[in-house]
């Protein structure tokens, strides 16, 4: 997820809530490559437990009596097929592994996700900022697949940060719901290593800084009127952090409402 490279999901936060996991076999129904190690895995795993859209899943390859198993957030909601965003680490544990499947291979995944990263976590308001770096932007995918951010959200914008612009995916479907609901999504993709039509050039938190993310948004990201999720590298979502809280916005608590809600990953 974004900057998380394997999307591996923080080990402590899953451990706190799901020890040990029960295993579902699942098998893969299709592959999508978007570029060089930058794939989704749809599965067909009809044994995994509802789950809310933003929380994540175990996946397991079994070779021999060494089962490898990482928890990866779902780019789906829940249903008989799921699907993962993934981008290969070379030298990573896992990803290789998952890279070097392909269609009508099987593998394993839990049967219960696990996260807080979720709409139901997150505050109301008129604007629902949905900010991602890489494959940061899968629990997105999710969320945007289900009626709940369009019943409780005036506008949605998602902003999703790459280094080029082969490093993009899921474009066109977002592109579909800016067409479905005209004046109230927003793509905003924005590319650090080179500059390309449609797209704006420099990190998420510098864009916000010059003002470019609100002019191409059309709305103003203020602590009156927006909800922002952070999900991807953790650079960006310190520096993010810092600039929000610049304009009086503060993490969403339960017990302390606030404005940010974000996934760290590493």
């Amino acid at each position: 997820m974004g900057g998380c490279l394997s999307l591996s999901i923080c080990m402590e936060t899953y451990r706190k809530e799901q020890i040990m996991p029960k295993w579902c076999p699942a098998t893969i129904v299709e592959k999508k490559i978007w570029t060089d190690g930058l794939f989704t895995l749809t599965l067909n795993a009809p044994d995994v437990s509802p789950f809310e859209p933003g929380q994540f899943l175990q996946l397991a390859v079994t070779e021999g009596d060494e089962r490898t198993n990482r928890p990866y957030s779902v780019a789906s909601p829940h249903g008989d097929h799921l699907e993962f965003f993934i981008v290969l680490v070379e030298d990573g544990q896992l990803t290789p592994k998952l890279w070097g499947l392909s269609e009508g291979d099987t593998l394993e995944v839990a049967e219960r996700a696990a996260g807080s990263f979720t709409l139901k976590k997150s505050p109301r308001s008129d604007v629902l900022w949905l900010l991602s770096t890489g494959t940061g932007l899968a629990p997105y995918i999710a969320m945007l697949r289900t009626p709940e951010p369009w019943e409780n959200y005036d506008k949605i914008c998602v902003i999703h940060g790459a280094r080029h612009k082969t490093d993009l995916a899921y474009t066109e479907e977002m592109m579909g719901y800016q067409q479905q609901y005209p004046g109230r999504f927003k793509l905003i993709q924005a590319l650090t290593r080179e500059e390309s039509e449609g797209t704006l050039s420099g990190r998420i938190p510098a864009l916000l800084e010059n003002g470019q993310l609100e002019e191409e948004a059309g709305v103003e990201l203020q602590a009156t009127n927006s909800t922002v999720l952070l999900c991807g590298n953790p650079a960006m979502l310190d520096d993010m952090e810092e600039k929000l809280g610049q304009r009086d916005m503060k993490r969403h608590r339960t017990k302390a409402p606030g404005q940010i809600v974000l996934e760290r990953y590493w």
